[in-house]
Formats: structure tokens, C-alpha cells, sequence
């Protein structure tokens, strides 16, 4: 049983000290809404969804310095056309830390081998962000 009842994902939150790139990566190269916008420079904040009912919230604070090994590894975001994402965010110049690729998860609960295919980013805030593809989870 769900502990959270009927919960899930509901958003991820990050900082970043270039609003207007990690804006534009956001909402032009991913795809992303805004839903909600609140406060104003140079501490605005926003929801972006990405489109299914889960966000990404964004905190400006011109004076962040992303810690070199932070709290969160990376966020995966699911997709269909896992390649076509990774050359839309290389057109951008976004550094791709690992070209797509297939990869078999051999689960240990007995619900057999997950076959995915995957491909990391560095984000405009340093953030790594995991592309997803798979027909199982």
C-alpha cells in the first residue's frame, strides 16, 4: 500500500544562478510549462510541468554554488524518443554525459530483466538529468 495515499513524484526542486538559461532549457529545448510563477528578481521561483503532472521547481539565488557531489545524483525524466531528446538538448550545447544507450536492469524482486534505454545530460545549473525510455516502468 502506498503510504503517501494515491502519491508519487509530485516535483523536484533546484537552484540556479542563470534564470534565463535554465529557463530557456527548460521550457524550449524539453518542452516544459509554466504552471505557477511567484516572487521577482533576484529570488524569483517557478513550477514548470513537464507535461504529465509532475514539475520541476526552479529557486534563482544569484549567489548559489552547486556543491560538486550535492544531495540529489540526478532526476530521470521519461520520454518516447530518447535519441531525438539527446540531440535536441546537443544542439543546445548542454554537455551529454553518456550517449543513449540499451541497458537490461536484472531486478532482484522477481519481476525479471527491465530492458531500457538511457542517456545523461548536464543541465544549465550543473544538474544531471537522466533521459528514460522504457515500455515496463
Amino acid at each position: 500500500m502506498n503510504a503517501i495515499l494515491g502519491g508519487g513524484f509530485h516535483h523536484l526542486c533546484l537552484k540556479t544562478r542563470d534564470w534565463d538559461r535554465t529557463l530557456r532549457f527548460y521550457q524550449e529545448t524539453l518542452g516544459f510549462t509554466v504552471k505557477i510563477a511567484w516572487r521577482q528578481a533576484p529570488q524569483r521561483a517557478v513550477m514548470l510541468d513537464a507535461g504529465d503532472g509532475n514539475y520541476l521547481e526552479v529557486f534563482e539565488d544569484p549567489a548559489y554554488e552547486p556543491s560538486p557531489n550535492g544531495v540529489m545524483i540526478h532526476f530521470a525524466l521519461r520520454t518516447t524518443k530518447l535519441d531525438e531528446v539527446t540531440e535536441r538538448v546537443r544542439a543546445t550545447g548542454a554537455k551529454i554525459t553518456m550517449e543513449p544507450k540499451d541497458v537490461t536492469i536484472a531486478t532482484t524482486n522477481g519481476a525479471g530483466a527491465v530492458p531500457i534505454r538511457i542517456s545523461f545530460c548536464e543541465g544549465p545549473s550543473g544538474e544531471i538529468i537522466e533521459f528514460f525510455q522504457n515500455s515496463l516502468t
